[in-house]
Parts: C-alpha cells; sequence; structure tokens
C-alpha cells in the first residue's frame, strides 16, 4: 500500500488572463496540502491504535492473505514479508504480494484490513479489473513522464519569458498530465480494493462484527492519502497551465 504522492513545485510566474483558473489551482493545491497532512496523521495514528487491537479470531497478515488466494482460485501469487512499515504492495509482474513486518505476522484488526487490501489488487488482477490493468499498462509512461515533466516545465517557462516560445513547457504540461491520470485511475484502484476486503474479511469471518469498524478506518485512512495525491497532482497541472497560457497570451 502506497502511501505518497507527487509534491508539487512551487516556484511563481505571472499568469495573465488566466487568473480564474490559476487561482482555482492554488484553492485546490492548497486543499491538497492540508488533506496530505490530515490523512498522514489519521494513517498513522489509526493503524497504531488499531495495530493494538487483536482479533479475537486470531488468524496473522499472512494467514489472511494466503487463505484469500485460496478462496479466489489463485495459486500463483506468493505471499512474502518485506522489511519497513506501511510498505505493503502487490507487484503484479512478479505476481508477489508483498506485507510488510507490522502486518506479516501480527493478529490486529489493523493488519488483518491491510492484508486484505493488498489481495483485493491481486484478486483485481486475477479477475481482469479495469482500472487496474489501465494502472499497470501506463506505469513505465509515467516513470518516463515523473521524471521529465518538471524539468522541462520549468525550462520551457523561462525559455518563454524571453520569446514566445512555448512549446517545451506545453510539452512538459503534457508529461505531467500522464502524472495526473494515473493518480486519478489510482482512485477507483483502491477504493474498490479496500470494498473488497472489508467484504472477504466479512463473508469468511476472520473478524466479528465489532471488529469490522476497526480494519475500515485503517483502509479508510490511507484512501485519504491516495486522494490528496491526487488533487495535489491536479492542481500543479492546472496552476502550470494557466502561468503557460496566461504568460502566452500577454506577449
Amino acid at each position: 500500500m502506497y502511501y505518497g504522492g507527487y509534491y508539487p513545485y512551487y516556484g511563481g510566474y505571472g499568469y495573465g488572463s488566466f487568473s480564474g483558473l490559476y487561482m482555482v489551482a492554488m484553492l485546490l493545491l492548497v486543499a491538497a496540502i492540508i488533506l496530505s497532512f490530515y490523512s498522514q496523521y489519521k494513517v498513522n495514528s489509526t493503524f497504531k491504535k488499531y495495530s493494538k487491537v487483536a482479533s479475537r479470531r486470531g488468524y496473522t497478515g499472512a494467514d489472511v492473505a494466503r487463505q484469500l488466494l485460496y478462496n479466489a482460485g489463485i495459486t500463483d501469487v506468493a505471499v512474502e514479508p518485506i522489511r519497513g512499515n506501511l510498505t505493503d504492495h502487490y507487484d503484479p509482474k512478479s505476481k508477489t504480494l508483498r506485507l510488510s513486518d507490522p502486518v506479516y505476522s501480527s493478529r490486529s484488526l489493523a493488519a488483518l484490513g491491510v492484508a486484505a487490501h493488498e489481495t483485493g489488487h491481486a484478486i483485481q488482477d486475477n479477475v481482469g479489473y479495469v482500472p487496474l490493468k489501465i494502472r499497470t499498462s501506463i506505469f513505465p509512461a509515467v516513470s518516463f513522464s515523473s521524471k521529465l515533466a518538471m524539468p522541462l516545465i520549468i525550462l520551457g517557462i523561462i525559455i518563454g519569458s524571453f520569446s514566445r516560445f512555448y512549446t517545451i513547457a506545453l510539452l512538459g504540461a503534457l508529461l505531467y498530465a500522464v502524472v495526473v491520470f494515473f493518480q486519478l485511475v489510482t482512485l477507483p484502484v483502491e477504493f474498490n480494493a479496500s470494498a473488497r476486503a472489508m467484504q472477504n474479511l466479512k463473508d469468511y469471518g476472520y473478524l466479528d462484527p465489532d471488529e469490522v469498524p476497526g480494519a475500515r478506518k485503517v483502509l479508510s485512512a490511507a484512501a485519504l492519502t491516495y486522494v490528496a495525491a491526487a488533487m495535489a497532482s491536479l492542481a500543479t497541472l492546472l496552476r502550470f497551465l494557466a502561468i503557460i497560457l496566461g504568460n502566452n497570451r500577454r506577449r
């Protein structure tokens, strides 16, 4: 489960007649920053709280992951431990579900929620869940775009400030749009994995009814981080478009 995001650039340039778009972008960016801080606090505090609450059934995170995979008829996915805290993730290329130390061998409500969530991604992969297929297919492009987009935007704006040549900046914005699209398509992937997780935990009896809200709170807190990342990426793209298009019109 990834809880990070793409960090926006905060430099300033003129934005001409596109000030309305610029202000919308700035308001969205401020909201994203506030939500990001809140979501990180919420994830850490909620996980810490429910990692101390053991489930009555006695299953570990690894137990739940393996049994849910078995129940779904998935036999080609390995479940492995990985070092770190909240480093849990499913790798569709190697067909490996990796659970962090606080999840793999823990019997807590938090561990079971996270393990079931990551297993949800493996199930999505197995059934051909379209948003996951899209996200996986564009990941190489996102990796490429995220490295080049910001340098091209900044370089293009600098060049454009001395001329009317904003093509480089627009190319950078186009590359950054790929990053934004990736962040947006991530939302249904994560929400669906959490929904599958909670349904499976209840249907197969890994949690008692009064334990379900605790696991759900952990996953709900994590979901906020993805919303914040998507908002920040979209706001950053809109902000740079306002700068580029505004400066181009003024010249």
